[in-house]
């Protein structure tokens, strides 16, 4: 069965980094485009980046700060965020999609369970 495990979440302060992974298992993730999105509370979940066959991409709001990479190898995949504001706080996601490189989370298959991430002022 497939599934994907985030990890690294935790609360640090504003400037501050942490670096999420995301551990896929059940299947090969080596030609699935791999996204992160985030939700913060009361708001819609929203793409942050994702990183597949036409490149990697990011929201405006995480450009310059925030790097997605993936070691195919151990089907994991990887977020960066440095430089950390408070408006980066929300619960992050790992997703997988099979066919779509995209921002929308529909055109995701899999999608993990989330860990959160706090940044104080």
């Amino acid at each position: 069965q497939e599934q994907l495990v985030e990890s690294g979440g935790g609360l640090v302060q504003a400037g501050g980094s942490l670096r999420l992974s995301c551990a896929a298992s059940g299947r090969s993730f080596s030609t699935y485009v791999m996204g992160w999105f985030r939700q913060a509370p009361g708001k819609e979940r929203e793409f942050v980046a994702r990183s597949g066959w036409s490149g990697t991409y990011y929201a405006d709001s995480v450009k310059g700060r925030f790097t997605i990479s993936r070691d195919n190898a151990k089907n994991t995949v990887y977020l960066q965020m440095n430089s950390l504001k408070p408006e980066d706080t929300a619960i992050y996601y790992c997703a997988a999609s099979s066919l779509f490189s995209s921002d929308l989370n529909n055109k995701y298959d899999y999608w993990g369970q989330g860990t959160q991430v706090t940044v104080s002022s």
